[in-house]
């Protein structure tokens, strides 16, 4: 586990929850271990619906979910196979769903309450060149986070996304690798800069606490206005 999803476990942990984090590589795991010896792992290729459903069935009691995981690779349109979208929905939306499904059913049995955040991307909003398959994985992602709040709102279990703009994460710096790129992706953001990964974890924790009680069904871009750069500076003929 890296980037996002490791500084999102870390601050839970921080705060007082007991945490779980789920990675398909061993090393990432032990490392996260090795930081926080008080967050348990799990390996596991969570784009294997059959054996996810087994391994979190097991788990017992769960309150809070962050679904996080995600994988983004470039082909266009017309390159997309049928097997490189199969990964991307098995991974970055299925899999949201599966997960779900076994920890909303938990609660409701209960007759608890609990909190699931689906961390989005504000490509599910805006268009990403050459990466459609990814930009169609979270705009179903956010209507997953919908959907899920409006059913399972009356069972005290809130569903919100947390879509992050522009993140240096391993992944982000591999894609944006030069400074130009850069310059020109900041250039976008009202802001003036790329987001903290502890500026998503915090957010992530804000959606899960009581302190959002009320927040439900909510698609939240924490993106330092880039979406609405647009607005601020239309095109010129």
């Amino acid at each position: 586990m890296i980037g996002i999803g490791r500084c999102i476990a870390l601050k839970l942990s921080e705060l007082g929850a007991k945490v779980l984090a789920v990675s398909r590589t061993e090393a990432d795991l032990d490392s996260l271990k090795e930081e926080d010896s008080a967050i348990e792992t799990r390996c596991l290729d969570i784009g294997n619906w059959k054996n996810t459903r087994k391994v979190i069935e097991d788990v017992g009691r769960v309150d809070l979910l962050v679904n996080n995981a995600g994988i983004v690779r470039h082909k266009s349109v017309l390159e997309a196979s049928e097997e490189f979208t199969d990964e991307h929905f098995d991974v970055n939306f299925k899999a949201a769903l599966n997960i779900s499904q076994i920890v909303a059913k938990g609660i409701i049995s209960r007759k608890g309450s609990g909190a699931i955040v689906n961390i989005s991307s504000i490509s599910g909003i805006l268009t990403a060149p050459d990466f459609p398959i990814y930009c169609c994985t979270k705009a179903a992602m956010d209507m997953l986070t919908k959907s899920m709040a409006l059913e399972c709102g009356p069972f005290k279990i809130r569903v919100n996304s947390c879509s992050p703009g522009g993140v240096l994460t391993p992944l982000g710096a591999m894609i944006l690798a030069s400074q130009e790129q850069r310059d020109a992706f900041t250039g976008r953001i009202p802001m003036g800069r790329f987001i903290e990964q502890d500026e998503i974890a915090n957010t992530v924790a804000f959606l899960l606490s009581d302190y959002a009680s009320m927040i439900n069904g909510v698609v939240l871009p924490v993106d330092g206005g880039h979406i609405i750069h647009m607005a601020l500076n239309p095109v010129k003929k």
